[in-house]
């Protein structure tokens, strides 16, 4: 027995160990920090910046119109799997995205650094528009890229965990260090610094390695899938082509409302401007119904005519031409990822997407009121706080993530899945205690000896060290499970899509978490309003709760699927559905 289980150990050893030493997980590592870093210049040190530079919140609201690009990037992820740009598509399907994306936004970094933001705001606004559009689209390639290299030696869960502290690590570098060193060098520099580091990256993506047979034939797989389409046995043109005009509509329509809430926002006077976080709150719901909701169950109809043998072609049809021929294409592009997806999840897709709604919603809430909650309700300095969250917070997330990644590899991905949503959880439990005064996450520390290093910490530092070292504690031990829950939710979410239509797949299932967590922040206020933070900690204990029992029923499904179709493979080395 010794024998029998001492061997998975070493395999699964062996392939950590060969997928860190992969050079897609050292690119995946940079792509990561590529994709994090304009996030962070655009959403949070630019407001810094522009603060300094005395303009007026009222002006300043306009940038917060930049978020929407990450919100509702799903709405243009179908281009990115289909279109390709002149002169690039030999770079491969991904870089050619990716590539020129990191050089735009390095340029345009630069062209900030040149920039008043007082007396130039319109040019300043525009580039930082144009930015976090860039931005958001580098992230569905990227993350795209992820899951088409992903194989039996970088697995996908390795990719997914590098990609993840690369995020982070840039997090640190565009906040916190971009801070300092502003402070020394002034801000035109560090977005001047900021922008070279990005125009390397760019220029090292290059040497990027594509998935096998990707680079130069970028869209063959693309053209086969749309030949595809008039084979026996698939729907009829017509079918297809009422179900395209029908989603096609939705998604013109959810665009269309978009643009013309960026186009008030920017070219209105500021009293007249549409409040970003009511158009989030009222409208998101009603985009994500017009091209998730209603596009899937017209995908799950048309999967099941397909399953029944109802409305498909009795034998080949002649190749499409003219009008016939782009139909197929805007097919292929925006109906078929939904297709495809839907009918091979079937009824487990409903399962699926309550993981998707459950799993991060606490965190995706709680950022917002984080710092209200420090410095507002426990009466911490800006310096305790930024001691905590931004130095021990961010080493404790990468410390979570590289745990996660090893619990992924040795311990199989909906084990960690799991161990990471209830460790999650559980971390409210440690906020609920601060919100009552501290006392145990104080005496933890104390036996520990914490309290000591932290005070020390404090001194040479010179942050005020009363009640520090619970606050540090609690914010490590949270951000270690978020690191490792962190880890496993987003491989376990590259996993489900189709090599296929990654872009679209992934860009769809990342959207509706982030703004469910969006959409959740409005009850969750009213909620601390009324009944304290106290009990709204509890309450997202136990939604962490009900987020962990349907990842256990998911593993269940999953095991008994296995099982039916025979597959013995160890789960950790486990690449994305092809």
């Amino acid at each position: 027995m010794a024998e029998a289980t001492a061997e998975p150990k070493q395999s699964k050893w062996r392939v950590l160990a060969l997928a860190l030493r992969n050079r897609k997980t050292g690119f995946m590592l940079l792509f990561g920090f590529a994709s994090g870093l304009p996030f962070a210049l655009f959403l949070g040190t630019l407001f810094a910046w522009l603060t300094e530079a005395d303009v007026d919140l009222e002006t300043m609201g306009i940038f917060s119109l930049i978020g929407l690009a990450y919100a509702f990037q799903f709405l243009w992820s179908p281009l990115i799997d289909k279109v390709e740009i002149p002169l690039l598509r030999k770079l491969g399907k991904r870089k050619q995205w990716i590539v020129p994306m990191q050089l735009l936004l390095g340029a345009i970094l630069v062209m900030l650094a040149l920039l008043e933001p007082r007396t130039q705001l319109g040019w300043f606004s525009l580039l930082a528009g144009i930015g976090a559009f860039a931005s958001a689209t580098q992230d569905i390639a990227i993350n795209a890229w992820r899951i088409d290299v992903a194989d039996d030696e970088a697995t996908i869960d390795i990719l997914s965990t590098v990609y993840q502290m690369g995020y982070r690590l840039s997090s640190l570098v565009g906040g916190a260090l971009g801070l300092i060193i502003a402070a020394r060098i002034g801000w035109p520099q560090t977005y001047m610094l900021m922008g070279a580091i990005l125009l390397a990256i760019g220029f090292v993506g290059l040497f990027a390695p594509n998935a096998d047979g990707d680079a130069g034939i970028a869209d063959t797989e693309g053209d086969a899938q749309v030949r595809a389409l008039r084979h026996a046995g698939e729907l009829t043109p017509s079918i297809r082509n009422k179900a395209l005009a029908l989603v096609g509509l939705l998604w013109a329509g959810a665009i269309g409302v978009v643009l013309t809430f960026m186009v008030m926002s920017m070219t209105y006077a500021p009293e007249d401007r549409p409040n970003p976080t009511d158009f989030t709150l009222n409208v998101g719901p009603w985009i994500i119904v017009a091209t998730i909701v209603l596009p899937a169950l017209i995908a799950g109809w048309l999967a099941g005519q397909k399953r029944k043998g109802l409305h498909v072609l009795a034998e080949d049809a002649p190749p499409a031409k003219g009008s016939g021929y782009a139909a197929d294409h805007l097919y292929r592009a925006l109906v078929l990822p939904l297709v495809e997806f839907v009918g091979r999840m079937g009824w487990s897709l409903i399962l699926i997407l309550a993981v998707v709604l459950t799993y991060r919603i606490c965190d995706a809430i709680w950022g917002t009121f984080a710092y209200p909650f420090y410095l507002g309700e426990l009466e911490y300095s800006n310096d305790q706080v930024a001691f905590a969250s931004k130095f021990f917070g961010v080493f404790a997330i990468i410390a979570g993530l590289a745990l996660g990644g090893w619990m992924l590899t040795v311990l199989g991905r909906m084990f960690t899945l799991a161990t990471g949503g209830l460790l999650a959880a559980l971390t409210n439990l440690l906020y609920a205690d601060l919100a009552a005064g501290g006392r145990y996450m104080q005496a933890a520390s104390d036996a520990i000896g914490f309290t000591a290093l932290i005070e020390f910490l404090a001194g040479i530092s010179f942050v005020e060290a009363e009640g520090l070292a619970r606050l540090t504690f609690t914010i490590m031990f949270e951000n270690l499970a978020v690191g490792i829950a962190g880890a496993a939710y987003v491989a376990w979410l590259s996993s489900i899509v189709s090599k296929k239509f990654s872009a679209v797949q992934y860009a769809l299932l990342s959207s509706i978490t982030l703004l469910v967590g969006t959409l959740g922040r409005g009850a969750l206020g009213e909620m601390i309003e009324v009944q304290g933070y106290y009990d709204v900690f509890v309450l997202t204990t136990f939604i962490g709760f009900g987020a962990v029992a349907l990842v256990c029923i998911e593993w269940w499904r999953e095991s008994r699927s296995k099982a039916a179709a025979g597959v013995v493979a160890p789960e950790a080395g486990e690449v994305a559905a092809t």
